[in-house]
């Protein structure tokens, strides 16, 4: 496997619709002024959080159980911002729309920014031939109210290549996330 540069992203995004939408630089500004870098960098992508947030809340005292997830642990907002509480965590969804070929395996990490102001993001690798919205899960590890701005750089992807496709894809399996649009909630 060898992680994949900016010029094979663009070419990808472009010829493909791995991305879209798709910055082909890193946008560092908008009309109001400096932002959370987002785009192609040079060996990965840096992608934005929509304005759809579902915030933890434990109000009524849930057990949260993987297997029988209930939404009434969550308040949905839509907003520009998230405000995620001390020592909690919020869902979102990336603004891109990602459609991964079947050679191709794709990592998250969390940009430095939000790392160094104590808010993890955890997405799972993206499989081959998978495709819809990320779903995002920040991790306030702080004892203080934490702030997440939507359309902004919130992680970033990175793209391994292996020199063969695999025998089975994501696609291939029916896996339960394929092609997901908006927040998408633990499924049993």
């Amino acid at each position: 496997m060898s992680i994949k540069s900016d010029n094979w992203i663009r070419k990808m995004a472009e010829q493909h619709g791995m991305i879209e939408p798709f910055a082909p630089q890193q946008v560092k500004e908008n009309g109001t002024g400096r932002i959370v870098s987002y785009g192609v960098s040079s060996y990965g992508y840096d992608i934005r959080c929509a304005n759809e947030f579902y915030i933890f809340t434990n109000i009524n005292s849930a057990i949260v159980d993987p297997k029988n997830f209930t939404e009434e642990s969550f308040v949905p907002i839509k907003s520009d911002i998230c405000i995620i509480p001390p020592n909690s965590f919020a869902l979102a969804r990336s603004v891109e729309y990602f459609r991964i070929p079947r050679n191709v395996l794709t990592i998250c990490l969390g940009k430095s920014t939000y790392a160094r102001c104590g808010i993890i993001v955890n997405v799972t690798p993206l499989e081959p031939e998978w495709e819809g919205h990320v779903t995002l899960e920040f991790s306030n590890t702080t004892p203080l109210p934490a702030k997440i701005y939507a359309n902004e750089g919130i992680a970033q992807m990175l793209f391994l290549e292996s020199d063969e496709e695999c025998a089975v894809s994501y696609k291939d399996r029916n896996g339960k996330y394929q092609g997901q649009t908006g927040v998408t909630l633990p499924k049993a």
